[in-house]
């Protein structure tokens, strides 16, 4: 017994054999519009709204009345109403019109008008099919209640739900912008390996594939920083990329698979310097994308953006939220039954830096809504970062924070090679003891460090966690078009 899904799907296979039996080609190669649906609606305000206009979109509503109907077309622009009558279109369009579905394609030209409720509108002289619709949209055009089948299909969420679009729209705003603002200031965009022998820049664990001709196995990238530091190394000064990342982790409200990143570098600089590039440029963002430097909506909180954002030690806030000071514990013996009198698991692998990670996740990061920089990490936790000239305990990190998730990571970049050597053999024995996600080195990264690189601030900014912030989004999967799935 065919299901009603089938029924549907067999009812506009039957009319499409009748529209090709009129002599119509349902899938025509090309059709140009004279205005989109909103220009047509800002002609009508005008004196000379009387000229015929040609638009093109999806039919999203139908009301038939014997021998004229009305229609709802949507375009990337908005919705118009048509008006359409037999004596108007002649015979052959209104029998293709008796053969429309919601969901079909068409082009229209005829003459703006506004109905006696003042409903912008257009009359139909001609139609053309221009992609018939196998397939029913989804029943309920306030939005689909299915949040997976949004995420799989998401062309039918943009269809039946407009207002996702404005979600997109603003991401690549924010994109641009944040582009503006680095060519600005003299930034150079280049593109870096997505394909890597060595999987570095970050503490995580890679994607591995196989390279057949070659016949040996490559990583999709976790960073973009050690190709980005050799440009340093060559005499670019500034330079910036912004691409997709790989990371071979779980999947949650803030975390996908694949996400884009932008990460930057700026020779002379260190990371006081990219702390004010970080409150400047975000800023510009928002004024651009929601039009107010300073405040946005997230998660049920005003946020306020303007600079300067509070500035905490990251052993302050660990002070503050869980009670503990992890430099009085310098190694992971010591401080693995504090972790665990916080109720934090604690295996093998976990070296000390990781046990700090989960009392920042834990205790801190919910705590900073509010725009914070987290500044001065264990150096555990950052191995390609300059240690502070007081502390060599410590490095010269920050992460921004705001609306309770880390949106940014920058350092005063580490150059001295020998330093750097040192940081990947301890990096390299972390992850013969467990640790996955640590640092596997990269000889040709090091020679290239041997050449000479300046001194440098570098910054990564999490561009997916940034968009769900400036359009109050509360799950990454609502700013990603498509995001990772487990398959069917």
């Amino acid at each position: 017994m065919l299901s009603r899904l089938d029924v549907l799907v067999q009812h506009r296979l039957e009319k499409l054999e009748k529209i090709r039996a009129l002599g119509i080609d349902p899938y025509p190669h090309r059709y140009h519009p004279s205005h989109t649906a909103q220009q047509v609606v800002t002609l009508l305000s005008q004196e000379s709204a009387q000229a015929e206009v040609t638009v093109a979109g999806r039919i999203t509503a139908h009301r038939a009345m014997g021998k004229a109907a009305f229609m709802d077309l949507r375009d990337a622009s908005g919705k118009i109403q048509l008006y359409l009558r037999r004596d108007r279109v002649g015979e052959k369009d209104f029998e293709l019109y008796k053969l429309l579905d919601i969901g079909d394609i068409i082009g229209v030209s005829g003459r703006p008008f506004r109905t006696h409720t003042g409903e912008a509108s257009l009359e139909v002289g001609r139609l053309t099919l221009l992609s018939k619709a196998l397939q029913p949209l989804p029943e309920k055009w306030h939005g689909l209640t299915d949040v997976e089948k949004r995420y799989r299909q998401r062309y039918l969420d943009l269809i039946s739900c407009p207002e996702i679009r404005t979600i997109f729209l603003a991401r690549s705003r924010i994109v641009s912008a944040m582009r503006r603002f680095l060519d600005g200031r003299g930034f150079i965009e280049v593109e870096t390996p997505i394909l890597q022998s060595h999987a570095g820049g970050a503490m995580a664990r890679p994607f591995i594939t196989h390279h057949n001709v070659l016949d040996e196995d490559l990583y999709l990238r976790i960073a973009t920083e050690l190709h980005l530091k050799r440009l340093l190394v060559g005499g670019i000064d500034r330079v910036y990329e912004i691409g997709r990342i790989f990371r071979n982790e779980g999947i949650d409200a803030r975390h996908n698979p694949e996400f884009t990143s932008l990460e930057s570098y700026e020779a002379y600089a260190d990371y006081n310097d990219v702390m004010k590039m970080v409150e400047d440029m975000i800023g510009s963002v928002a004024q651009g994308v929601v039009g107010d430097c300073c405040k946005v909506d997230y998660a049920g909180n005003s946020i306020n953006l303007t600079p300067p954002w509070r500035r905490v030690t990251l052993r302050d806030a660990i002070i503050e939220h869980a009670g503990i000071d992890f430099l009085q514990f310098p190694d992971v013996e010591s401080l693995a039954p504090k972790v665990r009198e916080k109720g934090i698991p604690v295996d093998a692998t976990m070296g000390r830096g990781k046990l700090i990670d989960e009392l920042l996740s834990k205790f801190v990061e919910p705590h900073l809504v509010q725009p914070a920089f987290l500044t001065d990490y264990p150096i555990e936790l950052s191995p390609l970062a300059k240690k502070k000239p007081d502390n060599p305990a410590l490095v010269e990190r920050f992460e921004a924070f705001a609306g309770g998730m880390e949106i940014a990571n920058a350092f005063t970049e580490l150059n001295d090679p020998l330093d750097q050597r040192e940081r990947f053999t301890q990096q390299l024995k972390a992850r013969e003891a467990g640790d996955q996600e640590a640092e596997t080195p990269d000889e040709d990264f090091l020679t290239a460090l041997e050449y000479g690189m300046p001194p440098a601030g570098g910054l990564g900014v999490g561009i997916d966690r940034l968009v769900m912030l400036l359009t109050n989004q509360e799950s990454i999967r609502e700013v990603i078009l498509f995001p990772q799935l487990k398959t069917k």
